[in-house]
């Protein structure tokens, strides 16, 4: 039986993948978190052990983005992806056979905020201010580690859409409430991807030795916020819905306690490797995936 490490899986993601591996791949998973009954982060030679003759690693820790941007929670998010990335790289470096593949959470929003034109992996600009920072110290520590038997591949993840979870909660009762207008200007890009269609690039990577680096899971057609909260309402069968201009957006971001980024970035995404490598998207469009998520 193939085992698989899952580092901060207990979320949406870690969930979901943790449920597929198990019941379609007969997969051993052992869970690294700060939950009780899972591998502790300061035990080190647990985490070496249960690392060592792992078919792959996959990390999805971090604190939570959805939040306000304060010194303290800025220190958390940076420092939750920095360290336990570390850890996991010394851990792998102690393995007698360390893992084949050793996936590390990104973020698509590495990129800029583009109205303008696509991001690639090849052509895509980098951004600037403190996710893109954060971003950018992640996948530097990530890449610190030169691990000759593992390779490594770090995941440049978009919004990720699927049923029970994720940002499809708020953004259904925004519709259901009568607020599924367009948010700021609504020209901003929503480039996003169905969680199955995660848990499949992963075991599509797995088996295509040839790639690693950097790798963006996102939908091949993104979205603008305009049509994103059309097709919510569609789905939904709510046929208005209010406008959120952005001062709307930040009075309300500040009552909740998150940041108005989330929305009104303009995300521009395009998987061009997984494209260029046949890689086939089983909800390319966000009709499908829409259709799929409102129906369970």
């Amino acid at each position: 039986m193939k085992k698989i490490v899952l580092a901060g899986g207990t979320g949406f993601i870690g969930t979901y993948l943790a449920k597929k591996f198990t019941n379609e791949q007969q997969t051993q998973i052992l869970m690294i978190s700060r939950r009780k009954g899972h591998i502790a982060w300061n035990d080190q030679e647990a985490i070496v052990a249960a690392l060592d003759g792992a078919d792959m690693l996959i990390n999805l820790a971090g604190k939570s983005v959805n939040c306000r941007y304060d010194e303290k929670n800025k220190e958390l998010i940076l420092n939750s992806r920095i360290d336990t990335t570390n850890i996991l790289g010394s851990a792998i470096e102690a393995c007698h056979t360390p893992p084949r593949t050793w996936f590390n959470s990104s973020t698509a929003t590495i990129y800029r905020h583009a109205d303008d034109k696509p991001m690639t992996e090849e052509q895509g600009e980098i951004g600037s201010g403190f996710s893109v920072e954060v971003a950018k110290e992640w996948e530097r520590a990530f890449f610190s580690f030169l691990l000759p038997q593992t390779r490594q591949i770090a995941l440049r993840i978009a919004i990720v859409l699927g049923p029970g979870g994720g940002v499809m909660t708020p953004y259904v009762n925004l519709v259901k409430y009568g607020l599924g207008g367009v948010q700021g200007t609504g020209k901003q890009k929503f480039s996003w991807i169905h969680v199955e269609d995660l848990y499949r690039i992963i075991l599509f990577l797995q088996e295509r030795a040839e790639l690693s680096g950097v790798i963006n899971c996102a939908s091949p057609y993104p979205v603008t916020n305009k049509e994103l909260m059309e097709q919510l309402r569609l789905a939904l069968n709510r046929g208005t819905g209010l406008p959120s201009p952005k001062w709307l957006l930040e009075l309300g971001a500040r009552l909740i306690q998150t940041e108005t980024e989330l929305v009104l970035k303009s995300r521009w995404v395009i998987p061009d490797r997984l494209c260029k490598a046949g890689f086939q998207f089983t909800y390319d469009t966000l009709n499908k995936a829409l259709a799929d998520i409102l129906k369970r």
